[in-house]
């Protein structure tokens, strides 16, 4: 299973909310590029970078951050908040993004979406879905749609999707425990999936749950800026 570390990005800073809430950030580095180059010296190649400012203006905002990392680390990146048209998407790959990561807009415009994965290939998008009560959840969380989250991966993977993560918007930021019982179900309906557990993991415990019931990657961030887990325990865990 692939530790994939996240850098949540506002003013070129790293920073971590709460379950989502601007008001609840926390600066914990004002430099990403050492952040992103201590994860790479403690082994880990993938790295999950969310331009916060852009998700809130529905627009890509800190694309020179991505460029930096890109450059200057040879981690996996997949870069997401605030792609909204094909621009945004342009924007991303031409700065050094392996991945493209895309939530809103495939649940809200999905034409759109597909049309991204026609135009640049369904394999560089990383999908992600955030969920509440196992129905999927937009506009910063505020949001509960109607639709089950397996009849959305179920869409998505008829069409070339292969990597998904998946956050439990109740357990983000808590550091209280993934939802395993939920990512089995997930993992049982879509055994071929690519799936990344994200949102909640506050111990090496959770990351060898995850591992046990199949998860492929688990996106990990509080517990590492909170010391809960150390990059030297991740470098064992690989």
């Amino acid at each position: 299973m692939d530790i994939i570390p996240a850098i949540d990005i506002i003013d070129g800073k790293c920073v971590r909310l709460t379950q989502g809430d601007y008001a609840q950030k926390k600066v914990y580095n004002e430099h990403p590029l050492e952040v992103a180059q201590a994860f790479e010296d403690a082994g880990l190649s993938r790295l999950h970078l969310v331009d916060l400012d852009g998700a809130k203006a529905g627009a890509v905002k800190n694309w020179k951050v991505l460029e930096t990392l890109a450059a200057k680390t040879s981690m996996v990146i997949d870069f997401g908040g605030g792609i909204k048209k094909v621009e945004d998407v342009e924007i991303v790959f031409n700065s050094g993004a392996a991945l493209a990561t895309v939530g809103s807009v495939a649940v809200k415009d999905a034409p759109l979406f597909l049309s991204w994965l026609e135009a640049f290939g369904a394999d560089n998008f990383l999908l992600g879905a955030d969920v509440k009560n196992e129905k999927i959840a937009v506009g910063g969380w505020l949001e509960t749609t109607d639709r089950w989250i397996y009849d959305f991966i179920d869409d998505y993977i008829g069409k070339g999707v292969r990597q998904l993560f998946c956050t439990d918007v109740s357990k983000d930021g808590l550091l209280q425990g993934p939802s395993i019982a939920l990512y089995k179900n997930i993992l049982q309906q879509f055994p071929s999936l690519h799936f990344i557990a994200s949102g909640g993991v506050s111990s090496m415990d959770d990351l060898y749950r995850l591992a046990e019931i199949g998860c492929k990657g688990a996106i990990v961030g509080k517990a590492i800026y909170e010391g809960h887990i150390t990059l030297k325990e991740l470098t064992a865990f690989k």
